[in-house]
This record gives C-alpha cells, sequence and structure tokens, in this order.
C-alpha cells in the first residue's frame, strides 16, 4: 500500500512538473497560429500565413541548415576525440581524472561574451585568422560541449565497468581495439547517445557566442530568430515553434538509430 501511494506520488509530481514546462511552449504555438487574439483566453481565428511566410523565406531555410551542419561537425568532431581519450583517462590514467575534470568545466567558468572577445583578438591576426568563419565557430562549439561529452562518456564507462569488461575481453584473447569497439562501445553506446542528444541541443540553442564570433557573417536559426522577432511576435513564435519540432525530430531519429546500431553489434 505505502509503495503504491508513493508511486502515484511520483506520478503525479512528474505530470505537474511536465504541465509547468509545456505550457510556455503550449502559449507559444497558441500564438503561431492565431490571427486575432486579443481579449480571449484562446485565439478567436487560425492562420497558417505565419508558418507559410517563415517556410518561404530562403534565409530561413538556410539558416536552419547552417544551424545543422555547424552542429553536427562539431559533435562529431567532438565525439571523435573525446570518446578515446575519456576512455583511456578513465581505464588507464585514473590519476589524471581529478585534472581533466578542472578543465572541461572551464567553460562553465568563462563568460560567453568574455570568450567570444578573447576568441576574436586571439585569432583575428598572426598565423591562424579564421576570425568571422565557421571553423572560429566550430572550435568555440567544441569546447562548449566538452562537460557534456565527458560526463556523459565517463559516467557510461564507470556504470558498465569498463576497467573489469575489458580485462574480461582480454583474458578470452580479444586485442584491445577490438574489445573497445565489440565489448565496451556497446555497452556504453546509451549513454553516448544521450551525450551526443543534450550537446547537440545546447549547440543549436546557443546564440551569444555564434552572434559575437559570426552573426555579420554565418546567419543560424539563433541569430535569423533574433533578427526576425521584432518584425512579429506570430512570426517569431512560429520560428521557435519549427525550432522546437526540429529537435525533437532530430533526437526521436537519432535515439532510434541508436538502438538499431546497439541491436546489430549485439
Amino acid at each position: 500500500m505505502t509503495r503504491l501511494k508513493a508511486s502515484w506520488t511520483h506520478r503525479s509530481l512528474m505530470f505537474l512538473l511536465m504541465i509547468y514546462l509545456l505550457i510556455p511552449l503550449l502559449a507559444t504555438g497558441l500564438y503561431a497560429f492565431a490571427k486575432d487574439w486579443q481579449t480571449t483566453v484562446l485565439p478567436e481565428s487560425w492562420t497558417l500565413e505565419w508558418v507559410g511566410e517563415m517556410f518561404q523565406d530562403l534565409r530561413f531555410l538556410d539558416a536552419l541548415w547552417t544551424s545543422l551542419y555547424l552542429c553536427l561537425i562539431s559533435v562529431a568532431l567532438s565525439l571523435v576525440v573525446m570518446l578515446p581519450a575519456v576512455f583511456v583517462i578513465t581505464v588507464y590514467l585514473p590519476r589524471w581524472e581529478t585534472f581533466m575534470k578542472g578543465l572541461v568545466v572551464l567553460p562553465y567558468a568563462v563568460p560567453g561574451v568574455v570568450a567570444a572577445v578573447g576568441l576574436i583578438r586571439t585569432y583575428s591576426s598572426g598565423p591562424i585568422d579564421i576570425a568571422g568563419t565557421a571553423y572560429i565557430l566550430i572550435g568555440a562549439y567544441f569546447v562548449v560541449i566538452l562537460p557534456y561529452m565527458y560526463q556523459g562518456i565517463r559516467n557510461s564507462l564507470l556504470t558498465v565497468s569498463a576497467v573489469e569488461l575489458l580485462n574480461a575481453a582480454e583474458l578470452l584473447g580479444a586485442r584491445r581495439m577490438r574489445a573497445f569497439v565489440t565489448v565496451i562501445l556497446p555497452n556504453i553506446w546509451p549513454g553516448v547517445i544521450i551525450s551526443t542528444l543534450l550537446s547537440f541541443s545546447v549547440l543549436f540553442g546557443e546564440f551569444v557566442l555564434t552572434n559575437m564570433l559570426v552573426g555579420g557573417h554565418i546567419q543560424t536559426i539563433q541569430v535569423y530568430l533574433y533578427q526576425r522577432v521584432g518584425e512579429s511576435g506570430h512570426l517569431a513564435s512560429a520560428i521557435a515553434i519549427s525550432y522546437f519540432v526540429f529537435i525533437l525530430a532530430m533526437s526521436t531519429i537519432l535515439m532510434k538509430l541508436g538502438r538499431k546500431i546497439n541491436g546489430e553489434v549485439r
């Protein structure tokens, strides 16, 4: 009886939390399709004008594509670098973990404005003159998602007892690389997918660094939204809802792809 009561309490709290989080999104969605909404609780009339105007604007499609490929490249680069690095540190160099923990949290200690100004001053002259280009933005994105990638991969390795799994695989005759690919990676894949999704979502919504580093040269979806928000609240709401739907669709696709790959590997 006590367990049943606790279960209902937990579900009720989760339901209330979901409602609290979804109310702003619901209001934004209603405003994106509202034509006349002044003095009533719900819109008096509906229209697809704002959504149509958004998709007819080639700048929106270009900004969406730009954000997509910049985020994908940054996340892929971070995954390629961080996955073997965290594995080596966690399994073979545990003494370095304290140093790595302090290193990866540095992005939290530096405000976005300060980081952007420092990057511009550093890379606006000299042998590496990449200010205002996609290269400096990808590098900044790589640093921004370091904490998410490191902590997610590390927690997955510790959860599956990677050291014991690796030792068992080597006892059975598998080489280290083969053991990592066929034993360790399939077991930590769910955690890697979650870290990837979280990192992608963070980068897709990044505005401060993007606007200051390449705002005048490369237009991402957040920069585009900032430029259009003063023109029409309905249009801005439509852009925000499309952004949310796009992130939701990408997350669903990546989660299903991760499960499929994990099942095939197993």
